[in-house]
């Protein structure tokens, strides 16, 4: 019994040997034929379940033993006779790591049926410019916040492809540092009203930057990236995750001021997940200027410690009025520095749909017109 029997047929065999029998025999005692017990010696017939139980009573081995035998011999004879086909592990790794479902349904990929996948991989080819889901994510792209240390996902990168994509067809003027700077206060008058948002994009876009507005892919976690198509046209991504007044402001200041900055020109400055804790120079400076801009930090931080643990309402208004900005923007700044999420919550007003008329936008049913076959 410690041969190396390479199939059940040899084991039989074998044990037909020791007990002297010839297949007649044990034929009989199986109640099967003989051409069925040949074949099953032979390799031409396998090994069931049922036959091995029986082999097993008459010769005291574990049914297991044949049936391990016969898995390995018919596995060996399928790598005879199977074409090896690597695309397959390409294709595997594609759609584990890529929502292909999503993209087609985005309309980001001209795809009729993902079971195509000469026409999947051709797609994401083009998409993704001329490389490879492989190439693309061995491409450095520069990920923030909680993900420091960890590459962007491939639904992050796709997304920041998309980003680019709908960016490069939008005609704005040169990018105009000085005139940014100088629209800031522009951008602050904005801050009373929910539905003063709309005028953000015309600003930034006469400013010579783009703001493109792509709903995120599932569980992608990006609020916002910072990327140049070239040293004079920066461009702002946002997702918009979260529908907030206080998070768009925010988000929105923090990737202009890496414009300011001129972050992200050898790579794209992904902020991912912008709820965690900031990492890096950049990212601190980013976060500083943003939460200023939407609410003086001396004047929240001096109000929570003058009123903490209890914050009135009417004092929480009275701050708002006087820095001259909506209630939503100081509930954000306060719930943030005290992590108390529960203070305030019904001034935290909806923005999405006030933006996103205005602004150039790929999600929420809509798809932009660009790169779209």
């Amino acid at each position: 019994m410690d041969e190396d029997f390479k199939t059940p047929g040899q084991l039989i065999d074998s044990l037909l040997r020791e007990r002297g029998w010839n297949q007649r025999v044990l034929a009989a005692v199986l109640s099967m034929s003989e051409s069925t017990l040949n074949k099953l010696i032979s390799g031409k017939q396998a090994v069931s379940a049922e036959i091995a139980i029986s082999l097993e009573e008459v010769f005291e081995v574990d049914a297991t033993r044949f049936l391990q035998l016969q898995q390995m011999y018919d596995l060996a004879r399928a790598r005879i006779v199977s074409r090896p086909d690597p695309s397959r592990a390409t294709r595997a790794r594609i759609f584990a790591e890529l929502p292909v479902a999503e993209l087609i349904q985005r309309r980001w990929l001209n795809v009729e049926d993902v079971r195509d996948m000469e026409r999947v991989e051709a797609e994401l080819f083009s998409f993704f410019e001329g490389q490879t889901p492989a190439q693309v994510a061995a491409t450095p792209h520069a990920a923030k916040k909680t993900s420091e240390g960890q590459p962007p996902s491939m639904a992050q990168l796709a997304w920041l492809f998309r980003v680019r994509q709908i960016a490069k067809e939008l005609l704005v003027p040169r990018y105009d540092e000085g005139a940014t700077r100088a629209a800031l206060p522009k951008l602050k008058a904005l801050l009373s009203a929910p539905e003063e948002a709309r005028h953000a994009p015309r600003i930034l876009q006469e400013c010579g930057i783009r703001l493109v507005v792509v709903e995120g892919l599932k569980s992608s976690k990006i609020d916002g990236v910072c990327l140049w198509l070239n040293d004079h046209a920066p461009v702002i991504g946002m997702t918009m995750r979260f529908d907030r007044m206080d998070n768009f402001w925010f988000v929105l200041r923090h990737e202009l001021e890496h414009v300011l900055e001129r972050h992200g020109m050898k790579e794209p400055l992904l902020d991912i997940d912008m709820n965690g804790a900031a990492i890096g120079e950049e990212e601190r400076l980013a976060n500083a200027a943003a939460a200023d801009f939407c609410a003086p930090v001396a004047r929240v931080e001096s109000f929570i410690k003058r009123k903490a643990p209890i914050f009135p309402e009417r004092d929480f208004l009275g701050l708002a009025k006087v820095l001259g900005v909506h209630p939503a923007l100081v509930a954000g700044q306060i719930q943030h520095k005290t992590g108390r999420y529960d203070l305030f919550r019904s001034h935290l007003v909806k923005i999405r749909n006030r933006v996103l008329p205005s602004a150039i936008v790929d999600g929420w049913g809509d798809v932009a017109p660009v790169g779209i076959h």
